[in-house]
């Protein structure tokens, strides 16, 4: 009985010319008996390969192999594509596999498929927190706009011509809770606001006699910025929030799930009418209280001023131009839409456990208000720019 001796398993690099090499293999490559080549080993022959262009594989001394040739063959390709670059001056070197055996190049062909292991990332740097917060809000812009104002726009168009999921008796029954249902919170928010504004123009205007341009104060403050802002941040809280937590208790309950797997849009179904009744409600909302707000205004002033309701009024009609109330009503609509998209937004964002429908809700509250005073700020930058 004869035994077979392992040979060692080895290779060498040829030149053959200025940009080929030829990597003869020789001896037994098996793991059980030689254990498995280490990354010095293909280091090794990337740097005796240098310069050249193409590395071709040479057979003819090789004996047994097993998953040892393979897992070298697999090193040495990807160490080929990761350090070769840097070693051949940006080139990179080209590994001809034809002359393998052809079981060596299937099992590299399935070795390729699984992909290799991904390398342990080092830690990033830390990002600084005016960049970090540069980031996130670049982010929440894009999601914002892209996600939601631009499906808004094309689904508004949708909806003119009666092509959505929308049905007409949900945004009815919408506009009522928006509209109807608010009209208690909102007139006595204004009517405080028109009476406080009253209240300090009074103090102030007494010194200098003139006590009857209280009506151009709170005139003027309520149909331009008080009115629409303080109607919109009311919404927020109480329309707002409510979406949110509506949405993401719907969200909780897989219902959300369920219409989108019987194929109903969920921006149609959902949101889109939610949208549309704030909107549609906030420039009623806004000219009411624009008068509630008056007439708090003209109760302060007459109880501590002594003036008359029809002066008061007099004033007031030649101090407020139609165009404060155009002002007004444009950033009803708008803030009616700010509010109704991030109480949406956010509610379709929540998680599915009951803690995550009142962090839907605050945040719905949160993000509203200070979007509406974010927006308020820019109307009024770009009014001031245009002289109205």
């Amino acid at each position: 009985m004869t035994t077979r001796h392992t040979a060692p398993p080895g290779w060498r690099l040829e030149r053959r010319g200025l940009e080929d090499a030829v990597l003869c293999l020789t001896g037994d490559w098996i793991a059980r008996e030689t254990g498995l080549r280490d990354a010095a080993a293909v280091r090794q022959v990337l740097a005796a390969a240098g310069g050249a262009m193409r590395l071709r594989f040479e057979t003819d001394g090789l004996g047994r192999w097993d998953s040892a040739l393979i897992a070298f063959l697999r090193a040495l390709r990807e160490a080929a594509a990761v350090m070769a670059p840097a070693a051949n001056a940006g080139r990179r070197i080209e590994l001809d596999e034809t002359d393998l055996p052809e079981a060596a190049r299937r099992l590299l062909a399935l070795a390729a498929e699984s992909g290799p292991a991904p390398p342990a990332a080092a830690p990033a740097a830390a990002d600084p927190l005016l960049a970090r917060t540069g980031h996130r809000a670049t982010a929440r812009w894009a999601e914002a706009v892209a996600a939601l104002v631009g499906e808004t726009v094309l689904r508004g168009a949708a909806a003119l011509g009666g092509r959505v999921w929308t049905r007409p008796a949900d945004v009815l029954e919408l506009m009522r809770e928006a509209g109807a249902g608010a009209l208690g919170i909102v007139a006595v928010c204004n009517g405080l606001v028109g009476g406080i504004l009253a209240f300090v123009g009074a103090v102030q205007l007494r010194r200098f006699g003139a006590e009857i341009f209280v009506a151009d104060l709170v005139g003027i403050a309520m149909a331009r910025e008080m009115a629409a802002m303080m109607t919109a941040i009311v919404m927020a809280g109480r329309t707002g929030g409510a979406y949110a937590a509506q949405i993401a208790t719907m969200q909780g309950n897989e219902e959300i799930d369920a219409l989108k797997a019987f194929g109903i849009p969920v921006f149609d179904y959902l949101v889109l009418p939610r949208i549309l009744a704030l909107v549609a409600m906030m420039p009623l909302l806004y000219l009411y209280a624009c008068a509630v707000g008056l007439l708090g205004g003209l109760v302060v002033g007459m109880a501590t001023l002594d003036l008359t309701a029809a002066a008061y009024l007099q004033e007031t009609q030649k101090a407020v131009a139609g165009r404060q109330f155009l002002i007004g009503l444009a950033k009803s609509v708008a803030f009616g839409a700010l509010v109704a998209l991030a109480g949406c937004h956010i509610g379709l964002a929540a998680g599915r456990s009951a803690a995550e429908v009142g962090r839907a809700a605050t945040g719905a509250v949160v993000a509203g208000i200070i979007g509406v005073i974010a927006l308020d700020a820019v109307f009024a930058v770009c009014a001031n720019a245009l002289g109205i």
